[in-house]
């Protein structure tokens, strides 16, 4: 699946809205360099680096993401500093909407890795379902581990002093996350899995040239 012609536009202007967007994440981490917000900082540099995932996937394995999904990395890592800024705290629905986001991504990475050694082994056979639950489960569990970031990012700085990283709001907060983890997580699932072949094949040439293609024995 093509993920360039469900968005309907050119790779070009694809492209061209990434490079917005890496330029906007540089100046956010200018301003925080400036203004000396570690913050604001961490939530802009380790975005920035994360959208330029496909550059880095190409130049490592020699494979073009393409725009779309190139697209699809950078809009999740924008919207995430950009909640940084204060819609996190102005408006109520960000948090959910950033975390749906970025848990399709999430979802997508767990499905190339689980196809990725289906495809390294003819010994491995895993069906449909188990790839399902391998999803959710690879979500939830990242989920979780961001849940316990956030509350170590708080401790950590009211020990240190100063504003923490990784802003946590509670309970409620904790569910709500979760609960949008869980519907990204089956969106990617059952409508998704295709735009992410390409990065499992490229996963699957790293597992063959690292241990070698296992064959039946």
């Amino acid at each position: 699946m093509n993920l360039r012609d469900a968005v309907g536009l050119p790779d070009g202007v694809l492209w061209l809205v990434v490079r917005g967007m890496q330029v906007a994440l540089a100046g956010i981490a200018g301003y925080a360099l400036v203004t000396v917000d570690p913050g604001l900082l961490v939530n802009a540099v380790l975005p920035l680096a994360v959208s330029f995932t496909p550059e880095l996937v190409e130049w490592r394995y020699d494979h073009e993401m393409g725009g779309g999904l190139a697209l699809w990395i950078a809009t999740a890592a924008f919207l995430h500093t950009v909640g940084a800024l204060g819609p996190y705290q102005w408006i109520g629905w960000y948090d959910q909407v950033t975390h749906t986001l970025s848990a399709t991504l999430v979802a997508g990475v767990g499905y190339a890795v689980v196809r990725a050694l289906d495809e390294s082994s003819d010994a491995v056979d895993f069906p449909a379902e188990f790839r399902f639950l391998f999803i959710l489960l690879f979500v939830l569990a990242f989920g979780v581990v961001w849940e316990i970031a956030e509350f170590a990012s708080g401790g950590l700085a009211s020990l240190v002093g100063g504003d923490a990283v990784l802003a946590q709001y509670g309970k409620r907060d904790i569910v709500l996350d979760l609960t949008f983890n869980t519907l990204g997580a089956v969106a990617v699932a059952l409508w998704g899995t295709g735009y992410f072949d390409g990065v499992a094949t490229v996963l699957s040439r790293g597992i063959d040239g690292a241990f070698g293609r296992q064959e039946d024995r």
